[in-house]
């Protein structure tokens, strides 16, 4: 008997923390002790970073990751990153408790600890779990935005958004199929009223989901058919029609529906 949907789904996400474990068994040496800002971390502090990965304090890994790259030494920071990844992505996964990762991720980015230059077998164990991060996040019926954020976070880890959208149109099953859905309506409509915006990566470009939600069309339209009482199917598509034809679509901004006395609708069902 096979695994169920979401235990399987889980499962990925556990072997892909396995073999982090693995690649990253022997964290790094670092050069020296570690240089930060101390108007922001006292020189103990760092002194604990610079020890075991493993010991540091729950509440100092949150400083570290929260403080921007400026504030430590450049060529020790990308270090010491790896040193800690492990465990910073089980504060991104779904038993920890960093539930907006779309700033902290991007610390990982190409202005931080440089992901595209670390060793091959490290860099690829991190893209797994990414992927597995996604893969949760799509069919654990979680909101759309919440969605959005991560993927902004690991687009901006990576330096790129495709590969990241074309891993969400890989997936599949019930599941999956209704986790797209409604990420389509979601970035749909703010698209349509010139809301997606990624808040932290500077670099990233909302107009690659625009051209990428039409390529659902099929996969949404089948969901339709099979579940023709599901109006975030149907809306879904009829928000990628109005993209495609530059019309404004036939939905209220929130703020216009409020100005106008009646509830903003925002499906998520």
């Amino acid at each position: 008997m096979s695994e169920p949907a979401a235990l399987a789904t889980y499962t990925l996400w556990r072997d892909a923390l396995a073999e982090v474990d693995e690649v990253f068994a022997s964290p790094p040496v670092l050069d020296g002790p570690v240089y930060g800002c101390t108007n922001c971390t006292p020189e103990a502090e760092l002194r604990v970073l610079g020890g075991d990965p493993a010991e540091v304090p729950d509440d100092l890994l949150r400083h570290f990751m929260h403080e921007v790259a400026g504030h430590w030494d450049e060529d020790q920071y990308s270090v010491l990153w790896r040193r800690f990844i492990p465990r910073a992505l089980r504060r991104w996964g779904p038993d920890g408790d960093d539930t907006d990762p779309s700033d902290v991720m991007g610390r990982l980015g190409r202005h931080g600890a440089r992901l595209a230059d670390w060793p091959v077998a490290e860099r690829a164990a991190v893209e797994r779990a990414f992927r597995a991060l996604l893969h949760l996040a799509v069919t654990d019926r979680r909101p759309y935005w919440e969605i959005t954020a991560l993927i902004e976070g690991i687009a901006h880890a990576t330096d790129a958004l495709e590969p990241w959208l074309d891993h969400l149109a890989g997936l599949t099953g019930p599941e999956a199929d209704a986790g797209m859905v409604r990420l389509a309506f979601g970035w749909a409509t703010e698209l349509l009223w010139e809301e997606l915006k990624f808040t932290w990566w500077y670099d990233g470009d909302p107009q690659l989901v625009a051209a990428w939600l039409p390529t659902l069309r099929t996969r949404i339209a089948a969901f339709a058919a099979q579940h023709p009482h599901c109006k975030n199917a149907s809306d879904a598509l009829t928000a990628i029609d109005a993209l495609e034809s530059g019309t404004r679509g036939p939905w209220l901004h929130p703020y216009d529906m409020r100005t106008l006395g009646g509830p903003a609708l925002i499906h998520q069902g």
